[in-house]
This record gives structure tokens, sequence and C-alpha cells, in this order.
């Protein structure tokens, strides 16, 4: 048993944002599938790095689904979708705003079809507003929202974060709506449209750099690794590396100075509190630098541990995915691919004592179970055979 057994979800969505939240519910336990354009498919189905030819990015947004291709632009098409609406509990699309409705598939034409319908759209500034019709890519939305403004090094440039944040932000979110909306849906006794956007996603993500700045009127800058309200929380560089600190309370200051051998500071007027502390930053950032300079990270590590103070190697790739809790927690998925081989996917970060998620399906070939789903909704041999021909329809299965 999963959570999201029973619920059946036409994700028409491509590149990150929507397949991600498609990816969530389908982790859930969903029946997910996808609905791709002839051709290529989903456009990050050609995104390297590849393995045996096929795409890891989209590998990585796109297991627990099955695929069919389907000709939305043709009548036959639509006629198609639309009869896999009458029988679906969710619809999930991240087109520019305005494109299903001139297809003729948008919310209230689709609702009309099936009012129990729970419609997801993901744009990038949201479905009303001035902007609403402008379309939206992640660098484009983080540098639009802010978050670049902070992002990067004290006096330096504005800096990209290193994974599209804004995209899988916005996946996430949706993914929230699309499970509240499915919850609520027998209170209410109808769907409804639920809609979010990279804009809003990015601006949530700003957090208290938003409130902070409502209150003061004092614009945030980049810090590098420092933390615009606490000090010290911020990376240092050692003698091999780098770590990063995190005291962020008087406590953990008094413990952090002991490991080091800098009791001294704690006594010292200008450190005694964490405002003091952040007032003076210039002058106890470059004490704290030289003395982690004088050991390896590793070394500060497991000083820092005796003393029960948070800091972290700053790892990477490599060494996070060796790391043995990763590995206790499942967060490595190996899952076997037909054509791909044996790909190496994020498991699903939430764990359930009664209903765990469960990695059945590889991340499909495009049209992959194109006749498998078109003999599910009913159609008969003679009816997939001339979609086939016709091309409305194509793939194998």
């Amino acid at each position: 048993m999963q959570p999201l057994d029973g619920v059946k979800v036409l994700d028409l969505s491509r590149a990150l944002a929507g397949p991600i939240c498609a990816m969530i519910l389908g982790d859930l336990g969903a029946d997910v599938i996808k609905i791709e354009p002839p051709g290529l498919g989903d456009d990050s189905r050609e995104w390297p790095p590849l393995s045996n030819g096929e795409s890891t990015y989209f590998a990585s947004s796109n297991r627990n689904k099955r695929s069919i291709v389907l000709d939305l632009k043709t009548e036959a098409g639509r006629g198609v979708f639309c009869k896999m609406v009458r029988s679906a509990d969710v619809v999930l699309e991240n087109y520019r705003h305005g494109v299903m409705d001139r297809l003729g598939l948008g919310y209230d034409r689709l609702a009309a079809i099936n009012p129990m319908l729970v419609y997801c759209q993901i744009t990038g500034f949201g479905r009303t507003g001035p902007f609403a019709e402008k379309p939206a890519t992640d660098v484009y939305m983080q540098a639009f929202a802010g978050l670049m403004s902070v992002t990067g090094e004290r006096g330096g440039g504005p800096a990209k974060v290193g994974t599209s944040v804004a995209d899988l932000t916005a996946g996430y979110f949706a993914a929230m709506g699309v499970l509240a909306a499915v919850h609520v849906r027998p209170r209410l006794g109808k769907g409804q449209l639920v809609d979010t956007s990279l804009l809003e996603g990015q601006i949530a993500l700003l957090s208290y750099l938003w409130t902070a700045y409502g209150a003061t009127g004092k614009v945030p800058e980049r810090l590098g690794a420092d933390h615009p309200s606490i000090v010290p929380y911020q990376g240092f560089r050692t003698r091999d590396g780098w770590v990063t600190l995190a005291a962020f309370n008087d406590r953990l200051w008094s413990r952090a100075m002991t490991a080091m051998d800098l009791e001294h500071l704690t006594e010292d007027p200008r450190f005694k509190t964490n405002p003091l502390r952040l007032e003076n930053r210039d002058v106890l950032v470059p004490i704290l630098q030289a003395r982690f300079e004088e050991r390896n990270s590793d070394d500060w590590v497991a000083r820092m541990e005796l003393h029960d103070v948070p800091l972290a190697p700053v790892n990477t790739l490599d060494r996070v995915m060796a790391h043995p809790q990763v590995r206790h927690r499942e967060m490595i998925q190996k899952i076997d691919h037909p054509a791909a081989g044996r790909l190496s996917l994020p498991g699903f970060p939430i764990k359930f004592s009664h209903t765990p998620c469960v990695y059945a399906r590889h991340p499909p070939t495009l049209g992959e179970h194109t006749r498998e789903i078109l003999e599910e909704f009913n159609f008969d041999g003679d009816a997939i055979a001339s979609l086939l021909e016709s091309g409305v329809v194509a793939g194998g299965g």
C-alpha cells in the first residue's frame, strides 16, 4: 500500500519543474502517465550527460511513470486526451500560460469533462497579473526574483545556485498543492485549479531575507558562505579544504572556541553575544580563519564533534554518495533501465513507517507504454492501429 494508490495523473509537463512534481506523486504511489509529443518527446531527453544514449537529466525526474506519445495538435489526439481525462484524477502541465487554452484543453474545458479533476499548472509568473503571459526559465527566475542578488562571494558578482533551484522549488510546491487538492476533494465535492509559478517559489525561498528587508529597508547583499544574521555561521578554508561552522547561539559559540583553543575570545566584550559578533564580524572572522588554516578539515570535524559543535566538511558529491548515513537512509537508488543500463537516482526524501515509497518503474523510454495505456482507456485493437498509422500516437509497448 502507498499513500496515492488509485490516483491517476496525466503528466503533460517537460524539462524539470513539472516532471519533478509528477515524479513525487509517482513515488507516493500514483499511476503517472507521461504524455509526450511526437518526435523528441520531452525536451530533456536529449540533454547531456548521456548513458548509452539516454539522458541522465531526464532520468533524474521521470521514474515511476509510463510514457505515451500523443499529438495534441491534432483533433484526434485531443479526443484521445479528453477520453483519458474522464477517468483521471490529476492533470499537470507547465506550458507557457495560454497554450492549453489555445488547444481547447484548458482548465475550464477539462473541468467540464471531469468535475472532480485537479488541474495543476506551473508557469513562470502565475496565471494572472501583468507578466502572466511571459515565459521564464530557471536561471531567468533566479535572477528576476532576487535569489542571484544574494548568492555569490562578498564584493563579487551574482552567482547561480549550483542546481536548478527555481524549477525544483516550483515542482515541490506544485506537488504540495496537488496533494492538498486531492485531499480536500471529498469535502469540496469537486476538483480545483492549482496554480503556482517559478516566481512565487523563489519568493518563498527568500524567507527571512524578505522579512528582514521589509522591516529594515536594507537590501540584502551577497555574503558568500556567511550568514546575514549569525556569526560565526559560515564557511572557513582549512589546510586541505573547506568546512562550515554553525555556532548559532552563545552556548555553541563557547564550545566552538574551546575546541579551537580560543577560549579567550568568549571573554572579549566585542564577541560576547551574537549581535556583538555580527557587529564585529570583520574583526572576528579573520581570527577564526587563521586558526582553521592550521589543521586539516577532518581534524577540525573530529575536534568539534568532541565538543558537540555542528561543523561539517564541504563535501564533493563523490564523498556524499559514499557516506554511510546517505546509504543507510536509502538515498541512493539503483534502477535498471532497458537502454541506459543501471542508473543511480536520488531516493525519495521522506520515509513512511507503513506506506513506504516503491521504485516500481524505470524512467520510461519514449512511448514505451503507448499501447498498454490506450488499452487501459478502452481503445480497441482497430482504434489503436488507426491512431498509430495516422501518427496521432506513437511508441512501442
